[in-house]
């Protein structure tokens, strides 16, 4: 039986999404940040997308832009699996063209969720930049991908 082990506790995620905020506010201007928007990956992605935001709102008082994105139809292991995944919701309400995007996702492993997800980015149009933001990076890489 698997033993569910804590890696955070609240306080310690409350900082981590904070040292993220920071990190975006402090490589991007603010000219560039009214040109940036975040992106966050289904499920999980998607909530610590949110809370970066408002961190973001707080800083700088600038409300950026936020869509959310489902990556299972671009999945390279979709013909491979017993189960076809469960999708959910891809809201981009906002034109990306020229944008800088932040992607967020809760957990950087293989790259392989990342990948799928510029796969599915670059059906919305062609950004600017694209950074990535995680909380957890267990640096066990197959394709060259960094937060």
């Amino acid at each position: 039986m698997r033993e569910d082990k804590e890696l955070y506790n609240g306080d310690k995620i409350k900082s981590l999404i904070g040292n993220i905020s920071d990190a975006i506010c402090g490589e991007f201007p603010v000219k560039q940040l009214s040109k940036t928007v975040l992106i966050g990956i289904q499920l999980k992605g998607v909530p610590l997308a949110a809370r970066i935001r408002k961190n973001i709102l707080d800083i700088k008082n600038i409300d950026l832009p936020l869509g959310t994105i489902d990556i299972s139809m671009y999945r390279d292991d979709i013909g491979f699996r017993k189960e076809i995944s469960r999708t959910y919701e891809t809201s981009i309400p906002f034109d990306i063209e020229d944008k800088t995007i932040i992607l967020v996702d809760d957990v950087l492993h293989t790259g392989r969720t990342i990948r799928a997800a510029l796969d599915a980015i670059t059906d919305y149009g062609r950004p600017k930049l694209i950074r990535l933001a995680v909380l957890i990076d267990r640096q066990m890489r197959e394709f060259p991908i960094q937060a």
